[in-house]
């Protein structure tokens, strides 16, 4: 029976995430509140009565007990290509950090000059040239009195933080992808196994058959029933084998290298273990996927890029000075009469710029408007991942006893018809019938275990993959 979802509005204050709230913003009309909730559920629909819960482990994929998957997710961690642009995006973010802040700090000149020039006389005659030395030094600085830079730095570094998010988040779906690849090697062997299995059988009654058939006890087309079953297990053969070569291709993607330099040696699912996860409660999750901290990241920016727009159209205040020697002679350059400097400050406001400034801020408000419904979408996205991987889990668990069951009753039924066969005492037809519903079974069932490990994967990678935010790279408004 179902368990009842009781629904509550949650601050994203409240589980350490978005702190910027409507108080920020007082007074500024022009530039919209960020005062986000989100829908929690107070349990999982799927997992009963859920409790709290500590993440799941962190290297997650050992609990397979698998130490050739170990060594593949290491190697993908290591190598793989999308994990290497994430990290350059990182560089990249970061580097507009310093860029963002430059405007924070003076901003500091030096000039060393030498001109010659010469003036046409009133007379005609050839005038002297007059030579001009100078040495000086500038400095600017603009108050940010409204917090337009300020802003735009603290944009760069929510930015730089969501990327690092990324990273995390590019990081677990190349560990999935790999775990499932490897899965699905596993499986195809097992299938391939049981394919060679069956025609081995199917060749055994195949001979039972053309022996009666030349005794007469059998027809053509009892023979030909059983030599089309025959040829159904020997074609399953090349596209297991296909899927095979295939996987390991894909593999060998994810740990950035070509294929003959991989080698997966795999051997079944029979030696996997099948690990227990705890979902614990969904405020919980909220603090354990990387791909809602990215989100809120950039929701974060968006925020900050729109308060950096705001300030932009108020007045700017500016700061220049000027010092330095300038001589007629280099030997005289240096003399206390040859100093000048000059120091001005200024406020400008723009007037009139056909509404560049205030088109800015209503763009930055979309952008906001944009990052606040894909946050929301993240966290909703992130309930639905866990309730399908639980669902998933569950059934497919009842599912792979049920088809055990099938696996042996119908293989019992075979046993039994093919020693009836040999004994001439059981219709071909009921013969041909268990044949097909054992081999049917068999591979049914090595196809629902890789599901449910393929659905163990997807749990782990909806809980996070036992990932948390580093304090120091929590978001900050």
């Amino acid at each position: 029976m179902k368990s009842s979802i009781r629904q509550k509005r949650v601050p994203v204050v409240v589980v350490g995430m978005v702190t910027v709230a409507a108080a920020l913003l007082a007074g500024c009309a022009d530039v919209r509140p960020l005062n986000v909730t989100v829908a929690v559920p107070s349990g999982y629909e799927q997992a009963g009565r859920s409790k709290p819960a500590e993440p799941v482990r962190a290297e997650w994929w050992r609990s397979f007990g698998s130490p050739e998957l170990t060594s593949l997710v290491q190697q993908a961690q290591l190598g793989n290509l999308d994990i290497a642009t994430a990290i350059a995006n990182i560089e990249q973010a970061e580097a507009g950090i310093t860029i963002a802040g430059a405007p924070l700090y003076p901003q500091l000149n030096g000039d060393i000059s030498a001109q010659r020039a010469r003036s046409a006389s009133s007379t005609g005659r050839v005038g002297r040239g007059r030579a001009t030395y100078g040495l000086s030094a500038s400095a600017s600085y603009e108050i940010d009195f409204w917090g337009k830079n300020s802003q735009a730095l603290a944009s760069a570094r929510s930015s730089a933080t969501a990327s690092r998010f990324d990273r995390d988040t590019v990081e677990l779906t190349t560990i999935a992808n790999v775990a499932n690849a490897y899965f699905a090697i596993l499986a195809a062997q097992d299938r391939l196994r049981i394919s060679h299995d069956n025609v081995a059988s199917a060749s055994r009654i195949m001979t039972v058959i053309n022996n009666q058939l030349k005794a007469g006890t059998a027809t053509s087309l009892q023979a030909a029933q059983q030599q089309s079953l025959l040829d159904q297990q020997k074609a399953s053969i090349p596209p297991l084998e296909l899927s095979i070569e295939q996987n390991k291709a894909a593999i060998a993607l994810l740990v950035g290298k070509p294929p003959p330099l991989v080698a997966v040696k795999g051997g079944g699912l029979g030696r996997l273990r099948v690990p227990v996860v705890a979902a614990g409660l969904p405020s919980q999750l909220l603090t354990r996927r990387p791909d809602i901290a990215a989100a809120e990241a950039s929701l974060i920016a968006a925020h900050q890029d729109a308060l950096s727009a705001r300030a932009a159209q108020f007045p700017s205040i500016s700061l220049t000075g000027q010092g330095g020697v300038q001589s007629a002679a280099l030997k005289s350059l240096f003399d206390p009469a040859a100093g000048f400097y000059s120091l001005a400050s200024g406020l400008t406001q723009p007037i009139f710029d056909g509404g560049t400034l205030r088109g800015n801020v209503e763009k930055a408000n979309g952008v906001q408007s944009a990052q606040l419904a894909s946050y929301r979408k993240t966290v909703v996205q992130a309930f639905v991942d866990v309730e399908n991987a639980l669902a998933s889990v569950r059934q497919l668990a009842r599912q792979e006893a049920l088809q055990q069951a099938v696996v042996a009753s119908s293989r019992k039924a075979y046993t039994i018809s093919e020693q009836q066969l040999r004994e001439g005492t059981v219709d071909l037809v009921t013969v041909l019938q268990t044949e097909q519903t054992l081999f049917s079974a068999q591979d049914n069932l090595i196809q629902v275990k890789l599901q449910r490990l393929q659905a163990l994967i997807s749990l782990h990678q909806a809980l996070g993959g036992g990932w948390t935010a580093p304090a120091a790279q929590t978001p900050q408004n």
